[in-house]
């Protein structure tokens, strides 16, 4: 089953979705997974070298501090139920994501996607790290099997660059307003962080259009 997940790097709720669908999926064993991941930007106005994080956050959400921490607070608590370690203190740069997203392009080609935007999610809410710094980009290639000094050179010649922003484009044009958005086998889409029971029962609905057995055993985890 192929599933499509269109997300941003810099959306925490797309890192806990992630998590999240991997469950859903360890939940159908039975079923092989095909998973692409799709570019959008959340805010295409962010200028490419990015801006200072509590600059951009005030700008977005005014100058009350309580309203930013009690957000920062829910999301830490979700994330943490997935094993996820938010540290938002951390991250001082708000980065334009189209860089990102050519590398997850990218990362297709050399069958290591999912373990890249893992990556490029860690980087960014666990070590702070500033994913729109072309070096940044080029460890996390190398790391996952890619060839990083290639991959700088391609940031650097802006290979693929109208491409991404074009599919960012088309994910507006078919309705998509927030992330993540996953579509399972062309036939159902589901917006948001859902619960992995959520996610196993979309799942079943599916496996049942494409004329398939439903799966039959529990969703409740151990």
């Amino acid at each position: 089953m192929q599933i499509d997940v269109i997300s941003d790097t810099i959306c925490p709720w797309c890192f806990i979705g992630k998590r999240r669908l991997q469950r859903a999926m360890d939940m159908r064993p039975s079923i092989v997974f095909d998973v692409k991941w799709r570019p959008y930007q959340l805010d295409t106005t962010v200028p490419r070298g990015g801006m200072d994080r509590q600059a951009y956050m005030r700008l977005k959400f005014g100058d009350d501090p309580k309203k930013i921490v009690e957000m920062y607070k829910l999301i830490a608590a979700e994330g943490e139920k997935d094993g996820i370690a938010f540290d938002f203190a951390a991250i001082q740069r708000r980065p334009n994501t189209l860089d990102s997203h050519r590398l997850i392009r990218w990362a297709e080609g050399h069958g290591v996607q999912d373990e890249v935007v893992e990556r490029l999610f860690i980087a960014y809410f666990e070590n702070g790290e500033d994913i729109g710094d072309i070096r940044v980009l080029a460890d996390i290639a190398d790391i996952c099997g890619m060839d990083g000094v290639v991959t700088a050179q391609m940031l650097e010649d802006g290979t693929d660059l109208e491409l991404v922003a074009r599919e960012d484009q088309i994910a507006r044009e078919m309705g998509v307003t927030g992330v993540p958005a996953m579509i399972f086998g062309g036939k159902l889409a589901v917006s948001g962080a859902r619960e992995p029971q959520v996610l196993a029962s979309v799942i079943d609905r599916v496996t049942e259009m494409s004329g398939g057995e439903p799966a039959v055993q529990d969703d409740e985890e151990d």
